[in-house]
């Protein structure tokens, strides 16, 4: 992935979604540890969120030029957090067995090659410890819209699982997330090819998140838009 062609628009537009973030922190924070490595933070939308989790130190990875001055910028008086100009894979050599836990929202479809990434995750997390990753789900929703935004692929549970479990860790909770997201998202951008916008994100996150979230906290659904995996290292 070269660093030019990765702007994190996509976790931008995100950011108003704090019923969908929540959503996803909630899921993955009892997994984080003390210290956990952001990849892909991007201009630190989402970082806030992290933070939240009262977690002791965060380090963040971005390799975009423009993402990263704005992450360094936003978090240069918070003590917690470290930022790192650079792929992970680039930098991981100098975190080998530091890591709690390394967090991937939104961003293992933007790799390339997501088994050599989990290599790299592999090595530098503690014995113990967990990679907890969240992203787009169903490659029959791969749309002009996930080509544009540099996803170079859409997961399902099978796949992921077995990249996960391939690279040494137990997959200790799977499950696909947001299953009402997938008829909106197959109109809006695969069918009719309409950009994202903060606006159409905050309206579904006010409107159908909270239900969703409280209806699949009962019932897991058998699809979803997103799916979340958290793995351990054995």
């Amino acid at each position: 992935m070269a660093v030019e062609s990765y702007f994190g628009r996509d976790l931008e537009a995100m950011s108003v979604a704090r019923n969908y973030n929540h959503w996803i922190i909630d899921e993955l924070k009892p997994y984080f540890g003390e210290t956990i490595a952001e990849v892909g933070a991007g201009c630190g939308n989402f970082t806030p969120f992290l933070l939240e989790a009262n977690v002791k130190r965060l380090i963040a990875f971005e390799p975009d030029d423009n993402m990263f001055g704005l992450l360094r910028e936003r978090m240069k008086d918070n003590a917690k957090v470290e930022t790192v100009h650079g792929f992970f894979g680039t930098h991981c050599q100098d975190y080998t067995g530091a890591l709690d836990s390394a967090v991937y929202v939104n961003v293992m479809e933007h790799v390339p090659d997501d088994k050599a990434e989990m290599e790299h995750i592999f090595s530098t997390v503690k014995k113990g410890g967990h990679v907890l990753i969240f992203v787009p789900a169903l490659q029959w929703l791969y749309s002009d819209f996930d080509k544009r935004i540099g996803h170079y692929r859409r997961y399902h549970k099978k796949g992921l699982a077995e990249l996960v479990s391939s690279s040494g860790f137990s997959v200790e909770k799977i499950k696909y997330v947001d299953i009402g997201g997938i008829l909106p998202w197959l109109i809006a951008f695969k069918w009719l090819k309409l950009p994202m916008s903060g606006g159409k994100v905050s309206l579904y996150d006010k409107l159908v998140v909270p239900p969703a979230r409280f209806l699949e906290s009962i019932v897991a659904p058998p699809i979803g838009k997103n799916l979340l995996v958290v793995g351990r290292k054995k």
